[in-house]
């Protein structure tokens, strides 16, 4: 299975060290993230550091760190599958197109996400935090 991770999921991991983080970090799942998503990341930077206190090179420590287990999906790949991913996700949540996208260009994806408007699609399954701690935590 590969997980395409929301921008929420990986903000989340950021911004505190959590269940979510270690889920990312330990599980040896197949994460993808969408290359293009990337600046949605820069764009809340200065909210990360506040939340959590960290410096910048210590958010960047760990923005590398996370990126290790998750794999960017680059651009050319995801528009390949745009107008369908379009035609199921834009009128539900049109920022959200490119996770429905990225799940495409992949086999057998799912969205981690805890955004409830994925579950208004039925194309791509989605699996929420909890799903995924079930899932995939230790015993």
């Amino acid at each position: 299975m590969i997980i395409i991770v929301d921008v929420n999921v990986l903000l989340s991991a950021l911004i505190r060290d959590s269940t979510t983080r270690e889920l990312i970090v330990k599980s040896e799942q197949d994460f993808c993230f969408p290359e293009g998503s990337l600046h949605k990341i820069r764009k809340y930077k200065s909210l990360i550091l506040k939340k959590s206190g960290l410096s910048e090179h210590e958010f960047l420590g760990i923005l590398d760190q996370l990126f290790q287990f998750v794999r960017l999906i680059p651009t050319e790949e995801v528009l390949m599958n745009w107008d369908e991913a379009k035609k199921i996700m834009e009128h539900i949540d049109p920022e959200d197109v490119t996770f429905i996208a990225t799940a495409l260009c992949q086999n057998n994806a799912v969205i981690w996400s805890d955004d409830k408007h994925f579950k208004k699609q039925d194309k791509i399954p989605n699996l929420k935090t909890c799903d995924m701690i079930n899932l995939f935590s230790s015993p």
